[in-house]
């Protein structure tokens, strides 16, 4: 079962079934995501990146993760989780999903899509009405690098404050440093909200805004490039824990504009 949502000539397809996954995303008739084995846009909950060694720590208590992306656990849970749809109109889409198992701990997670005729708005809420956890939401798509009818290659447009060094395991040092030239598979800090531009030569637009701190970058693959905002950098259960309490929920929210040229 998809769910799809309409605004003017932009078309959204969800599939709560698939982990809440973005299948596709359609502008004029044109796909902006991937499709194929890695496509569209996927949540990235209860945490996001990697993780080191697929543990954290809560308190004085440890956990371990499933390992997924040997030696590290990778991008959360929920993108594995069937979702239940609260609630859809011709323009908007509200699903939920339940933290559980592998996740050591209760909670809810809702996302809501808000379809217009030029953007999409994306919001998470992570609440617990039990113990308090550490967690990190974002998102994962998948954008084209060529839009397929002839133009050229997507251009990155974005001017972070700074670049985590990554190590050789993959994660952050905890060294910040000057922005370096890509390609990328790297975590940005962007302390004022990621503001990217992703523009494909007189043809499309698009800007992927939010006001979380982190914007991950990964432009290796010959045919997609990632655009990551996410309220911590990789491994952010540990070295940035935002914990999310009975009265303090997280929520986090991203938009994408678009404009043909």
């Amino acid at each position: 079962m998809q769910t799809r949502l309409t605004a003017g000539d932009a078309e959204l397809t969800i599939s709560p079934e698939n982990g809440c996954r973005i299948e596709s995303l359609r502008i004029g008739g044109t796909e902006v995501l991937r499709q194929g084995e890695r496509f569209g846009s996927f949540p990235m909950v209860p945490w996001c990146g990697r993780t080191e060694n697929g543990r954290f720590r809560n308190g004085a208590t440890t956990h371990q993760l499933p390992v997924n992306a040997p030696p590290h656990a990778i991008h959360g849970t929920v993108r594995d989780l069937p979702w239940k749809t609260a609630r859809t109109s011709a323009t908007e889409a509200v699903l939920t999903c339940e933290l559980g198992d592998p996740w050591p701990y209760k909670g809810t997670v809702t996302q809501v899509f808000e379809l217009a005729e030029d953007s999409l708005t994306l919001r998470f809420g992570i609440e617990t009405y039990d113990d308090s956890f550490p967690a990190q939401a974002g998102w994962h798509p998948w954008f084209l690098r060529n839009l397929g009818r002839g133009g050229q290659d997507v251009r990155l447009d974005f001017t972070p404050a700074w670049q985590e060094e990554r190590g050789e395991n993959h994660l952050p040092t905890g060294r910040r440093i000057d922005p370096t030239p890509g390609p990328w598979d790297d975590c940005f800090g962007m302390p004022e909200g990621v503001d990217v531009t992703l523009t494909w030569p007189e043809e499309l637009e698009l800007k992927v805004a939010s006001r979380a701190p982190w914007v991950v970058i990964y432009d290796e693959p010959e045919d997609a490039v990632c655009v990551e905002p996410q309220s911590g950098p990789p491994n952010g259960l540990n070295t940035h824990p935002r914990l999310v309490t009975p009265i303090d929920p997280l929520e986090v929210e991203s938009t994408w504009t678009w404009r043909r040229l």
